[in-house]
C-alpha cells in the first residue's frame, strides 16, 4: 500500500512576526506527538538556497526581477530535493515561507507583474501547494519594533510604504483562499498563538 503524502503547512507574515517562533513550536508539538516532520526554511533548506539568502539578503544592485528569479531558483530546489520526497514519504513537513512571500514582496512590494510570478511559482513547485498557510499578520512597524537596527537586511530596510503593500498583499491572497488560510492576530502571546495554530493542524490531522 502506497504511504499516504503528509501534510504541508507553510507560515508566512511580515518582518519580525513570529513565523520561525511558531513553526519551531508547531514541528516540537507534533514531534512530541510522534509524526514525523520536517521544519525548512526559504529561502534556505539546500545548499543552493543558503546561497540565494545571502545574495538576496545582503547583496548590492540586485534588480527586483533578478530578485525573482533568484527566490525561484531556491524555490525549486527546495521544492524537487526536499519537500517533495519529504511529503511522498509520509512526513508533515513545515515552511517558513512560500511562494505567498513571492506575490507579497516581489509582487504587491517591488510591483512586479503578476501573472510572470504566478508562471514562475507554478514552474518552481511544480504544482505542490500547502494544505494551510498560517499568516501571523502584524501592522510593520510592530515588527520592526522586535528586531535592532543592526539585525535589518537589505529586504527590511526597504521604505514603511514598502512593507505596508506586502502586509496587503498577504491579507489580499488570504481574502481568495480563506479555506487554505488561517490569519492570526501576531499581537496575541506566543501561547496563545501556538494554540491557535494546533488546534487547527490537530482537526486536519484528525481528517488524514
Amino acid at each position: 500500500m502506497p504511504t499516504k503524502a503528509g501534510l504541508f503547512i507553510v507560515f508566512e507574515g511580515v518582518e519580525g512576526s513570529g513565523k520561525s517562533t511558531q513553526s519551531q513550536a508547531l514541528t516540537q508539538r507534533l514531534t512530541d506527538g510522534g509524526h514525523d516532520v520536517l521544519l525548512t526554511i526559504e529561502p534556505g533548506g539546500t545548499p543552493t538556497g543558503l546561497e540565494v539568502r545571502k545574495w538576496v539578503k545582503t547583496g548590492q544592485g540586485i534588480t527586483p526581477l533578478a530578485e525573482l528569479f533568484l527566490f525561484s531558483a531556491a524555490r525549486a530546489a527546495l521544492v524537487e530535493t526536499v519537500i517533495s520526497p519529504a511529503l511522498a514519504d509520509g512526513t508533515t513537513v513545515i515552511c517558513d515561507r512560500y511562494i505567498y512571500s513571492t506575490v507579497a514582496y516581489q509582487g504587491h512590494g517591488r510591483g512586479l507583474d503578476s501573472d510572470t510570478i504566478a508562471e514562475l511559482n507554478e514552474t518552481a513547485t511544480m504544482g505542490v501547494l500547502p494544505d494551510l498557510v498560517v499568516l501571523l499578520d502584524l501592522p510593520p512597524d510592530h515588527g520592526f519594533g522586535r528586531k535592532s537596527d543592526n539585525e535589518l537586511d537589505r529586504i527590511e530596510l526597504e521604505n514603511d510604504d514598502f512593507h505596508l503593500r506586502v502586509r496587503q498583499g498577504y491579507l489580499a491572497q488570504a481574502r481568495e483562499e480563506p479555506d487554505r488560510w488561517l490569519v492570526l492576530d501576531a499581537s496575541a502571546s506566543q501561547p496563545n498563538l501556538s494554540d491557535s495554530v494546533w488546534n487547527r493542524v490537530s482537526d486536519m490531522l484528525a481528517k488524514t
